[in-house]
């Protein structure tokens, strides 16, 4: 029960790596408040948390928008007395849009979702935590596009290398007043968006990985367990990538040099 009595904001939280993270803080003890844009999204993980013991608040709100955000905040401490953790999950996952192609509306759309939301969370849940005298952290899931970068993902790429420069910067901030603030960066990670791609997609897209495979959304849940946790109480700043090694490569396993022979012969066994 790391997160005993701990009250944790997940936003954007109705499915997907946002769904794994509510569920994740939950399992630990954690009081989560589940958000999204629409009751009907959110309501289901809800009931999953309190089926399996745990608690639970369901708030839509669109967190690109400061009242929305007003309201979020209010309705949690209304029912928890305050706040200890903020993971920033909520974004707009897959805007594909050309450079040559893309509008300001697009430009706009992402930047709001992506990166004005944690401006607003955080903002209000760091102000809330001074007021308190609460030490709580905040974590923005970036994405390792923040590092290398997608074709015709220029809005969705900037906004998460906004992320974590606006990460480390408010860790800066707030360490006088003990609230860390770290992001951690899925790689490729198997969610509901890829089911219909079935299992051959799924291999497909583990070929690039030195792993091997697409990770889990439980595994990006247990980065952010452990960085909202006292286990990280001395972290701050920092990005953990959850991305199977994907960072760590200068060319994807295709197109590298093959294995020795007698090296391949090992991973058959």
């Amino acid at each position: 029960m790391m997160m005993k009595d701990k009250v944790a904001i997940v936003t954007g939280s109705s499915r997907g790596i946002g769904r794994g993270i509510a569920e994740r803080l939950a399992a630990e003890g954690a009081r989560v408040v589940v958000n999204g844009r629409h009751l009907d999204s959110i309501e289901p993980v809800v009931e999953s948390i309190r089926a399996k013991g745990g608690q639970a608040l369901p708030v839509v709100a669109d967190v690109g928008v400061t009242a929305d955000v007003d309201r979020l905040f209010s309705e949690t401490v209304r029912a928890y007395g305050g706040v200890d953790v903020l993971v920033n999950n909520a974004a707009y996952s897959n805007p594909v849009a050309h450079f040559l192609e893309m509008d300001e509306d697009h430009w706009d759309r992402v930047i709001r979702s992506n990166l004005k939301s944690v401006y607003l969370c955080s903002h209000r849940a760091a102000k809330l935590m001074v007021e308190q005298g609460k030490k709580g952290c905040i974590i923005s899931i970036s994405s390792f596009a923040a590092a290398r970068s997608h074709r015709c993902m220029v809005a969705y790429d900037s906004s998460k290398g906004g992320i974590e420069a606006f990460n480390r910067a408010i860790a800066l901030d707030l360490a006088p007043f003990g609230i860390r603030a770290n992001a951690v960066g899925p790689g490729a990670i198997h969610t509901d968006d890829f089911e219909a791609g079935g299992e051959e997609a799924k291999i497909d897209r583990g070929r690039m990985v030195p792993l091997g495979r697409v990770g889990r959304s439980e595994e990006v849940a247990a980065a952010v367990l452990f960085l909202a946790s006292d286990e990280a109480s001395y972290i701050t700043g920092q990005i953990l990538y959850v991305d199977g090694g994907v960072l760590a490569q200068g060319r994807s396993p295709q197109v590298d040099r093959p294995l020795p022979p007698s090296v391949a012969s090992l991973l058959r066994r």
